[in-house]
């Protein structure tokens, strides 16, 4: 009986629980919600897109709110939904494009996961934008010349943030299925998936 106890102790001493929590940052457009969820299906754990979560937990879109509250009072509820999804386990997460840039989210992501950044340029996140139909409050009313700029400044205003993260990924060619494969796969190899 005491030869079986032992055994069974070093066998719970060796087994490792292995917990994922992944966390995706990058301009809007650079396809965190795309990569993430495939990620996520390729691992057989469960995805979060921030947004979606505010807006099931708020019973309003994010629209909505900004709308509402300005994008003050978002970035508040944001940074508290953070807090929230980022305590799950084995779980992708996939943050709007602000959410590293307020309060002290990146340093908080970084010690709750593996951070990735999705990088891109300002021409391939404007045209990624084109091409996805979705409400994005801050774009709402420009121009195309006017989207490329506020893109662009945009860009070089988060980029201290971002680059904060612990893994950066180029996914400016990432414009059909077998090039997100592609970075799946690149994705895989650097956190050791």
């Amino acid at each position: 009986m005491i030869a079986a106890r032992s055994h069974f102790s070093l066998l719970i001493s060796n087994f490792k629980i292995i917990m994922k929590r992944i966390i995706m940052i990058g301009y809007m457009g650079a396809g965190k919600t795309t990569v993430g969820k495939a990620l996520a299906k390729e691992l057989g754990i469960t995805f979060y897109d921030l947004d979606w979560y505010i807006e099931n937990r708020r019973r309003k879109t994010v629209s909505e709110i900004f709308a509402e509250q300005g994008e003050e009072g978002f970035r508040k509820i944001e940074h508290n939904m953070l807090h929230e999804v980022a305590e799950f386990e084995n779980v992708i997460i996939s943050c709007g494009g602000g959410t590293p840039c307020f309060f002290d989210n990146i340093d908080y992501m970084n010690e709750q996961g593996q951070v990735v950044y999705l990088k891109a340029s300002p021409e391939t996140l404007y045209k990624h934008l084109m091409m996805g139909k979705g409400d994005r409050p801050l774009l709402k009313g420009k121009s195309e010349e006017e989207l490329i700029t506020f893109i662009t400044e945009q860009l070089e205003k988060r980029e201290p943030f971002y680059s904060k993260a612990r893994y950066t990924v180029d996914v400016s060619l990432m414009d059909n299925y077998d090039k997100i494969k592609i970075t799946i796969e690149k994705l895989r190899e650097i956190l050791e998936l």
